[in-house]
C-alpha cells in the first residue's frame, strides 16, 4: 500500500512528522508539502510561475519526501501526475495545526489537499488538531490518538467518491470521549473581520477567529462536539451535477423565446 502525505502548514511542521511516522507503521509513505505555509489558500493551484520540487531527506524510511513552492493542491496533483511512479492508495493531508470546522471546507489548504485526490479518483482525509500553539502540543499523544483512526480508515475501503474531514481533540486517548460521524454545521460565522486604526488613523481590517467565544452552539455541532472532547469525522461529497435542479433551470429558460433570436437582427 502507497500513501500520499501533504500538509498546509509546510514540510517542517511538527504535525506533519506525527503523522508521517504513524503511517509508516501501515504502509510505504511518500511525502509532498509546500515549503511554507499556505493556510486558508483553499483548492487553489499555481498557474503563472513554474514549480520546483525540491527532494529532501528529513523523513527515516520514507520512500520519498519533496518540498515544492506551491499550494497543497499543488502538492497532490504533481506527487499523482508525475512525482510517484504508480498513484498512491490513499491521501493524508495534515495534521494541521488547528480544527478545520464548518465553513472551513471552503477555505482550508489541508481540506482542499485531501479533495484534490477525490478527483482522481483516490480515498483522502484531512486531519486537523484542536491546538493552535506548536511549542505547547505534546505530539506523541497526538500520535497515539491518530494512530486509532488511521487504524480503522486504512482496515476500511473508503469510497473514492467522498474524503473526511477529521479534527483530533488535544486529549490523550484516554481521555477522549469517542467518535462522532456528523456533518459540517455551515451555520457558525467563525471567522469576523475586525478594524484596527494604525498610527495615521487609517483603519485597516484583519480575520479573527472567533472560536473560543463561540457559545449557543448545536449539541450536535462538530464545533460543540470537538470541545467536549470527540474526535469529529464528516464526510465530504462534492456533487458536480443535479439533475433536478438542471430541469427546473432549464424550464425556466424554456418559457422564454430564445429559440426566436436566431435570424434576427442583432442590435
Amino acid at each position: 500500500m502507497k500513501i500520499l502525505v501533504s500538509n498546509d502548514d509546510g514540510i517542517f511542521a511538527p504535525g506533519l512528522e506525527a503523522m508521517v511516522q504513524v503511517l509508516q507503521h501501515f504502509a510505504d509513505v511518500y511525502v509532498i508539502c509546500p515549503d511554507q505555509e499556505r493556510s486558508a489558500v483553499s483548492h487553489s493551484i499555481t498557474l503563472r510561475q513554474p514549480i520546483k520540487a525540491m527532494p529532501l531527506d528529513i523523513f527515516p524510511g520514507t520512500k520519498g519526501t519533496w518540498c515544492i513552492n506551491g499550494t497543497p493542491v499543488d502538492c497532490v496533483k504533481l506527487g499523482i501526475e508525475v512525482l510517484m511512479k504508480e498513484p498512491p492508495d490513499f491521501v493524508f493531508s495534515g495534521i494541521n495545526l488547528g480544527p478545520n470546522l464548518g465553513r472551513d471546507l471552503y477555505y482550508s489548504g489541508t481540506i482542499a489537499g485531501a479533495s484534490e485526490a477525490v478527483l482522481y479518483g483516490i480515498p483522502s482525509a484531512a486531519v486537523s488538531l484542536n491546538a493552535f500553539s506548536s511549542q505547547k502540543v505534546n505530539f506523541t499523544k497526538v500520535s497515539q490518538l491518530f494512530y486509532k483512526v488511521a487504524e480503522v480508515l486504512i482496515q476500511n475501503k473508503l469510497p473514492n467518491t467522498a474524503f473526511l474531514n477529521i479534527n483530533l481533540p488535544y486529549l490523550s486517548k484516554e481521555q477522549c470521549k469517542g467518535v462522532k460521524v456528523i456533518p459540517l454545521d455551515m451555520t457558525v460565522s467563525r471567522y469576523r473581520y475586525v478594524g484596527l486604526n494604525d498610527p495615521h488613523g487609517h483603519i485597516y481590517y484583519w480575520l479573527k477567529d472567533l472560536m473560543p467565544e463561540l457559545d449557543n452552539l448545536d449539541s450536535e455541532s462538530d464545533f460543540q462536539l470537538l470541545r467536549e472532547g470527540y474526535i469529529t469525522i464528516s464526510p465530504i461529497e462534492f456533487r458536480t451535477h443535479y439533475k433536478k435542479k438542471q430541469e427546473q433551470i432549464d424550464r425556466w429558460f424554456n418559457k422564454h423565446t430564445f429559440q426566436t433570436f436566431k435570424g434576427v437582427q442583432q442590435l
